[in-house]
Parts: structure tokens; C-alpha cells; sequence
């Protein structure tokens, strides 16, 4: 379960939230929804305990893996190494690998891989390590029509049972993964 209470975050005089309340439960698809700068990468760094600097409550039951913006693979380590770092499991490394379309790369280092390749790699890391909530901030960029397809049928067959937080702009994507749309951020007067 995440709750989140009374939160106040500001950057400087720009207010992002400003007595913001939200409980989810353990499970289902959500969606935050606002226009660029509102604050939605924002909250996804503090319901990680990325970011302490606010004030107000948040509470996090269980334990969390996340899709960032960026890849953010370890360069030093191939694809296959990159996703067993994190879940320490063979045979469920390449499950989530093979998944993705990529297990004839996992012998590839990071800046060997194509854009969409890193891209499914991070998102199969993610997938591998032990959580509760996964949040996946716009996960699905540089990924093609098909590639989207199969990634968002992987992410829901294995996600069913957590509590899964995604940021986009594309509305196909919120379809595609079923989530209930939750609007954040200060609205303007």
C-alpha cells in the first residue's frame, strides 16, 4: 500500500504539490497524469526515497523497483549481468531477457546495444528485482509499435499482483496497461 499525506514539494517559488493525498492499494495499475513540469517524475522519486526534501507523510509498504527516464545500466557489465545483478537468478534473467526479445544480446555490453535494447534491458531489471510497486517512469520511449506491445503484455502478466505507478503522455499507453488515471501537481488558478 502507498500513502501519501498532506505532501508539500516546492523547487525554489515553483510549488509542485501543496497539500497532495493519495492512498493506493497493494495492487492495480495507476497512472499519473499532467502536463510537463508538473511534478509527476517528482513524486515517483519521493515515493522511492529518491527525494527527502518535502514535507508531509509518505508511507510505503514493501519494497519498490523503478523504471527511470534514463537506461541507467551499468556500462561494465552486459545485458545478461545488468538484470542478474539485481535478482541473483539465472534462470529468471533470462526469462525476463527473452521476454523482452533480447536474449541473443545478453552477452552485449550497454554501448553495444541498440537505444530500445538498453531500454527493454532497464525495464527487465527492473522487472527482476523483488518488489511490491514498480514505478516506471515513460518506460516505453524508444520503443517501436511491436516492441511496446510485447513489453506492456509482459509488464501486466507479471505485475498483476503489485501495485504499479506509470508516468506517460501517451494516452495508448495508459489504455494498453489498463491504469486508472490520478491527475498531480499544483493546478493553476
Amino acid at each position: 500500500m502507498l500513502t501519501i499525506k498532506d505532501l508539500h514539494k516546492s523547487f525554489g517559488s515553483k510549488v509542485l504539490f501543496d497539500g497532495f493525498s493519495l492512498t493506493l492499494p497493494d495492487k492495480g495499475f495507476y497512472c499519473f497524469s499532467g502536463p510537463s513540469g508538473c511534478g509527476k517524475t517528482t513524486l515517483l522519486r519521493i515515493i522511492s526515497g529518491l527525494d527527502t526534501d518535502y514535507r508531509g507523510t509518505v508511507e510505503v509498504k514493501g519494497r519498490v523497483s523503478y523504471v527511470f527516464q534514463e537506461d541507467r545500466l551499468i556500462p561494465f557489465l552486459t545485458a545478461f549481468e545488468n538484470v542478474n545483478a539485481v535478482c541473483r537468478d539465472r534462470e529468471k534473467t533470462m526469462y525476463f531477457l527473452s521476454g523482452l526479445g533480447i536474449d541473443g544480446s545478453a552477452g552485449l555490453y550497454p554501448d553495444e546495444l541498440s537505444g530500445g535494447m538498453r531500454r527493454r534491458t532497464a525495464i527487465a531489471r527492473a522487472l527482476s528485482f523483488p518488489h511490491d510497486i514498480i514505478l516506471l517512469d515513460e518506460p516505453f520511449s524508444g520503443l517501436d509499435g511491436d516492441l511496446r506491445h510485447v513489453t506492456i503484455e509482459l509488464i501486466k502478466e507479471c505485475e498483476k499482483d503489485s501495485l504499479v505507478i506509470l508516468v506517460t503522455h501517451e494516452r495508448d499507453e495508459i489504455d494498453a496497461m489498463g491504469c486508472e488515471t490520478i491527475p498531480v501537481g499544483k493546478t493553476e488558478e
